[in-house]
């Protein structure tokens, strides 16, 4: 299982978090913020990785600040109704967007997007890292990263490699993995993962790249076969697996998931909500719920948030125009 990150500056700054929120609502800085129920909108289906996470956050944060925090599942066109939606609500701390990698990939997909997530949303925190798993079918000749490759380059016509979807993180990083390996990958989209991870045990692809927290219970039943992970160190989920990037140097990818408020929302507001997930983060009963589903989470403030969106962005979406993906 994936373990939760904390160390002694983590522990330093969810105590500051702790007493930064008292203050703010002992002060009535927020305006008595949150008076009453918070929409929490969540631009994935429900039952995915942000959608669970978000939950087992805001179950939290609501029995923190008293007050309901209330899931809105708003779905599709690759997250952009949600964001949009979000983008669009009063500035005024009860609609809160629960996003993901595709907020930072999304202006260079589509090229009318009526908002910039970078303009237009306050980074309050990062909620989640997840890696990927290199997935082959137990069957697969190939035992390890060196050995994909080579399989790769023998087959003349091309690796089938699924992905959730167009535009999805795992189409970027088979796109990515490609480019890096000097290997030709044909791209298979599913509407979703678990599609995808069914038709890769059904051998009807031959190689994805899942999320960790998703894959991992396929890998130790042996349903499929690990090669490698895309973070960095060794995971607590799966220990023996080695990084991607001791076969290809420097690459590292994360599928990761933040909470944002609309731009405008008062900066005490923010401040608040920054605190009372940074002392979520620690609690004992939820870090133990996010290390059952392989989850890794630690505190982090808005300053860190906003530099890594703002990293993620500048990378996936220079990515994309280079690669010449588009969806519209």
């Amino acid at each position: 299982m994936a373990t939760v990150k904390l160390n002694r500056r983590a522990a330093l700054l969810a105590a500051a978090a702790t007493l930064a929120g008292g203050r703010a609502v002992a002060q009535s800085d927020t305006g008595g913020w949150p008076n009453r129920s918070v929409r929490v909108i969540v631009p994935y289906p429900a039952g995915g990785t942000a959608d669970v996470a978000a939950r087992l956050f805001f179950a939290a944060v609501s029995a923190r600040l008293g007050q309901p925090f209330v899931i809105e599942n708003r779905s599709g066109a690759t997250g952009t109704i949600g964001a949009a939606a979000a983008v669009q609500a009063a500035p005024d701390g009860y609609t809160v967007l629960y996003d993901a990698t595709g907020l930072s990939v999304t202006p260079a997909l589509f090229q009318r997007l009526p908002y910039d997530p970078m303009r237009d949303l306050v980074p309050v925190f990062r909620a989640l890292t997840v890696p990927q798993l290199v997935l082959v079918h137990p069957s697969s000749p190939a035992k390890d990263i060196a050995g994909l490759i080579r399989l790769a380059k023998e087959t003349a016509q091309g690796l089938d490699t699924g992905s959730a979807g167009n535009g999805s993180m795992q189409h970027l990083v088979l796109e990515r993995f490609a480019r890096a390996a000097g290997v030709k990958l044909n791209h298979v989209p599913y509407r979703g993962g678990a599609p995808a991870l069914n038709d890769l045990i059904a051998r009807q692809i031959q190689l994805y790249f899942g999320n960790v927290n998703v894959s991992t219970t396929f890998v130790r039943d042996g349903a499929l076969r690990a090669l490698a992970h895309t973070g960095r160190g060794r995971l607590a989920a799966l220990p023996e697996l080695p990084p991607l990037s001791e076969t290809l140097p420097g690459f590292e990818t994360y599928e990761w998931n933040g909470v944002f408020l609309p731009k405008g929302t008062p900066q005490p507001i923010v401040d608040a909500l920054s605190a009372a997930l940074n002392a979520v983060v620690t609690d004992p009963v939820l870090a133990e719920k996010l290390r059952a589903a392989d989850l890794e989470a630690g505190p982090n403030s808005p300053a860190e948030f906003t530099r890594f969106f703002r990293d993620q962005s500048t990378f996936w979406q220079g990515f994309v125009r280079e690669a010449g993906i588009r969806l519209e």
